[in-house]
């Protein structure tokens, strides 16, 4: 549902208010009377609209979906308790208490993978599977990349003490890094909207997240999308991940981590595969 780049036209969206957590914003497209339910987990620095604004119509079409921001990004739960994953998950599934949504299909997209796998760890009841897109158990392994996981605390600290420039700053740092797979000045502003400092402590606690010790017990269906040209998951960790998995279809796409926009025309359909593959094994 969009036009260009630029000025994107976007589904329904609203305010949804959590008992206990917070306020969200979400994006809520009813799909086919009776559709099944998908739960879109956008990445770090991204908001739901950024992440999935070319996969909304043909999602849509198939299936329920259900898109929030999460917190401290964009016009997500804002808290002053530190970022935790843990939290996105239990959001994701608050929202769908909220909305009588009893079970659903996580698909997450880089950080939203963690999300997403963080999701059946603490609902298994309420996951019928996963679609994990770019993403992976681990995304750090040396003392170099803990390290500069690490270093996202000290900014933090900066963007409490000096926010309108910090903000300014990483707004313009990330902008540039995308500007090149589509980004375009709407993005800009939907990026300057975020928390920065609950940004930042994202990134640690990604920095910190491992699956590996209990990936291996996911017992509901998995699709796994890999980006093979991916600059910022390396494809051999998104490989780890699917061949931990016991009942998963493995999807590659010639691309670097912002398949989702620069490769749009592959990504999609490729994405509607993965996701009506996990909901046909979800039935037997």
């Amino acid at each position: 549902m969009y036009e260009s780049v630029m000025t994107p036209v976007l589904p329904r969206g609203y305010h949804l208010d959590l008992p206990g957590r917070g306020r969200t914003f979400i994006r809520d497209i009813a799909g086919p009377p009776g559709a099944p339910t998908l739960m879109l987990l956008h990445g770090w620095t991204a908001t739901a609209d950024l992440n999935w604004f070319t996969c909304f119509d043909a999602l849509s079409e198939h299936f329920r979906v259900i898109a929030p921001d999460h917190r401290g990004h964009g016009r997500g739960i804002r808290h002053k308790r530190p970022f935790r994953l843990e939290d996105c998950a239990d959001d994701a599934a608050a929202i769908a208490d909220v909305l009588g949504i009893h079970s659903f299909i996580p698909v997450g997209y880089s950080m939203g993978g963690i999300v997403a796998q963080l999701m059946w760890r603490r609902h298994q009841t309420r996951v019928r599977g996963l679609v994990l897109c770019s993403t992976a158990g681990y995304f750090s392994s040396s003392r170099e990349e803990r390290l500069s996981f690490l270093g996202l605390s000290g900014l933090a600290a900066l963007a409490r003490v000096t926010p309108a420039q910090t903000t300014d700053w990483l707004t313009d740092q990330i902008y540039l890094q995308r500007k090149s797979d589509g980004f375009e000045p709407w993005a800009m502003e939907q990026m300057a909207s975020h928390d920065w400092r609950n940004i930042l402590t994202a990134g640690r606690t990604i920095g910190a997240f491992n699956s590996g010790k209990w990936l291996k017990d996911v017992d509901v269906p998995a699709s796994v999308i890999v980006t093979t040209e991916d600059t910022v998951v390396p494809p051999a960790r998104q490989r780890h991940l699917y061949q931990q998995l016991r009942d998963v279809q493995v999807y590659e796409i010639e691309a670097d981590h912002n398949a989702v926009y620069s490769a749009r025309e592959q990504f999609v359909p490729t994405l509607l595969e993965a996701c009506t593959s996990v909901y046909t094994r979800s039935l037997k």
